[in-house]
């Protein structure tokens, strides 16, 4: 059975466009996969000094304080590795990501696991695999000068070394509410499938 990773990080639940798009996506690409949930909405621990001292001690010379320290991150770590695919909610929020999805990328970003400097750039550890990321926004049009959410995301992807990303817009939500949701709606059940 296939695993996926459902990353959700919309502030809000049953009201949540990103939310509910995702339903929709999984139900379409993947319904009998084993889905590990991550819903940044619970929370998630935002980096600190002693968390980056954690992330910079060898593992082998880490306290079990250190070791706790970065429990929570290493638990998203290893989901991004165990996934065959992921779908991300992106709703856009003042021009760029949420917060929550933000500290979750500063827990995920490791030199020497998810990454690694070398004499030519820096290369993603993460084998790459199929990720779909449902970006929703009231006004900002996805891919416009003025979204540096879907833009940031992929940027950041990327360097982790998933760069096999499909973004389905459901942009200009607040303008026309009812029209977006079906373009969105028609645009995931459009999505091309990865090859198997």
């Amino acid at each position: 059975m296939s695993k996926l990773l459902r990353i959700d990080s919309s502030a809000r639940t049953a009201d949540s466009v990103s939310r509910q798009l995702s339903d929709r996506l999984i139900n379409r690409i993947a319904p009998d996969a084993d889905v590990t949930v991550r819903d940044l909405a619970d929370g998630i621990p935002l980096l600190s000094e002693s968390t980056l001292g954690a992330m910079w001690t060898p593992e082998a010379d880490r306290t079990d304080a250190q070791n706790a320290e970065l429990a929570d991150a290493n638990t998203a770590i290893q989901e991004l590795f165990d996934a065959d695919t992921i779908v991300i909610g992106l709703p856009i929020y003042n021009f760029g990501p949420p917060a929550a999805l933000k500290a979750w990328a500063d827990l995920v970003a490791r030199a020497g696991t998810t990454f690694q400097y070398t004499p030519t750039g820096p290369e993603g550890l993460i084998p790459n695999k199929p990720v779909y990321v449902i970006v929703a926004s009231g006004g900002v049009p996805v891919g416009s000068p003025m979204d540096f959410s879907s833009t940031w995301l992929t940027t950041f992807l990327g360097f982790l070394g998933l760069t096999d990303v499909t973004v389905v817009a459901a942009d200009q939500l607040n303008v026309d509410p009812e029209g977006a949701l079906t373009a969105a709606k028609e645009r995931v059940d459009a999505v091309q499938l990865a090859a198997a």
